[in-house]
């Protein structure tokens, strides 16, 4: 029963910080222009990234594919923090670190969540028939 919520929570919050993303991202707010310009990939990187956040976020929520969401999760936010550590910074456009931070969170959140669901592993790649 703790780990079911434990579990709900994480998703929920995974969820949360990846939905709040897409605003800036789909509408192109200048902070994420600046990022994504920074690294070289605008506006495609910025398009896609926010496609993978959505399905992510998605995936995530659906206990059947749980484990899927937190792998695509994880994949998404070390390339963030990756980014944050040899190429924005810790600090972008003057928040504080905030995007680090949830990047960190979002990241330990989807390890958590792949250690909760380690058993489905194993099926992760079968097709039911």
């Amino acid at each position: 029963m703790k780990i079911t919520i434990l579990s709900w929570i994480l998703r929920i919050g995974v969820a949360v910080i990846l939905s709040q993303t897409l605003y800036f991202k789909f509408t192109g707010v200048k902070e994420s222009i600046y990022i994504f310009t920074a690294l070289g990939v605008e506006p495609y990187g910025r398009i896609i990234t926010g496609i993978s956040e959505l399905i992510t976020a998605i995936l995530i929520l659906i206990p059947r594919t749980t484990l899927l969401g937190a792998l695509l999760g994880c994949g998404i936010m070390v390339g963030a923090i990756l980014s944050h550590l040899f190429v924005l910074g810790i600090e972008v456009e003057g928040d504080g670190g905030t995007l680090f931070a949830l990047a960190n969170i979002t990241l330990l959140s989807c390890l958590t969540l792949i250690f909760l669901n380690k058993d489905k592993l194993p099926n992760l790649l079968k097709l039911k028939r």
